[in-house]
């Protein structure tokens, strides 16, 4: 049997905890865990490990919290731990070349689309709001550009019609695990063949900005909910109500005739508030003003009650 490699696992947010579990599950031995220092969250702003520190510490395993990774001190607690190969999945900084360099095996990382498509901060975001009907997960051999390594595995998957970005989100973290320690296992055997990236394919999915979330009701009825199923249910997409951030978290498009102005409200019916775009109507299904809960439109309406012809902007 294939001696299993020693892992530098290195992830921080909820996306990585499938993969180190099951890593952790399947007997692969993990040299130490590498996630960002803990941050202050929550109201009270109090700092909290990071969701694969808490995992980790559960498991046992050795935990370094480094402020830069391209820190010398890094490479000596990297040279302390001795692994074979590192795992990344979303750890939230770029690795220098004598990271990359270190794990004999090289540095494996997982990413949420199917490369070239894709590249970038929040692939999983853009590729909701841009409309995509099939996207998928990437095993990648990292090199020094920004997602542009090596393919050693693929797996596709089709994005459901009112799928949000949580719940795939969710889906491809788990689809990810599977497909990693399948890629590892094969990689032992000799089984796995490298593929270049097409450079002529690329796409970019940048980070998230506060303009990003902002609906322009000018755009067709189907943009808009891409948006707000893209963003749902964080940052979530927005638009302006008489000043006010409001938070749309639900909502469905329907085409048809309109006769009011892009963004003005119509009257409420029982499916929800409609608000006019370019070539139909959006209906707004959940909502959150700012510094209030997110709720059923319907329940907005009572305490905050809007005339039709009302414009958000």
């Amino acid at each position: 049997m294939t001696k299993k490699p020693r892992i530098l696992f290195m992830g921080t947010p909820a996306f990585a905890l499938p993969a180190l579990e099951t890593l952790c599950q399947r007997g692969f031995p993990i040299s130490a865990v590498v996630t960002q220092p803990d941050r202050p969250a929550g109201r009270g702003k109090k700092d909290a490990a990071p969701p694969v520190k808490q995992m980790a510490q559960k498991f046992g395993l050795t935990v370094l919290q480094p402020a830069s990774v391209k820190d010398p001190s890094f490479l000596e607690a990297l040279d302390a731990v001795r692994p074979d190969m590192a795992v990344v999945a979303a750890f939230g900084q770029i690795l220098p070349k004598a990271v990359l360099d270190f794990p004999p095996q090289g540095c494996l990382n997982i990413h949420p689309s199917l490369l070239p498509a894709y590249r970038g901060a929040a692939p999983i975001h853009w590729s909701i709001i841009r409309g995509e009907k099939q996207t998928g997960v990437t095993i990648m051999l990292m090199d020094e550009g920004m997602d542009s390594g090596d393919i050693l595995a693929q797996e596709k998957t089709p994005v459901g019609e009112t799928e949000t970005y949580g719940e795939l989100h969710d889906r491809l973290a788990l689809l990810g695990a599977a497909l990693l320690v399948e890629t590892i296992e094969r990689l032992a055997s000799g089984a796995v063949q490298r593929q270049k990236q097409d450079s002529s394919r690329v796409t970019f999915a940048p980070r998230l900005s506060r303009e990003t979330g902002r609906i322009c009701w000018r755009n067709p009825a189907e943009h808009i909910i891409n948006l707000v199923r893209g963003l749902n249910p964080s940052p979530a997409a927005y638009t302006l109500l008489e000043g006010q951030d409001l938070k749309i978290l639900a909502a469905e498009a329907r085409p048809g005739p309109v006769e009011e102005p892009p963004g003005a409200v119509a009257a409420a019916t029982p499916e929800g508030l409609p608000v006019a775009a370019s070539n139909g109507h959006v209906i707004l299904k959940e909502v959150q003003l700012a510094g209030k809960k997110r709720m059923p439109v319907s329940d907005f309406l009572r305490g905050f009650p809007l005339k039709p012809g009302i414009r958000l902007e």
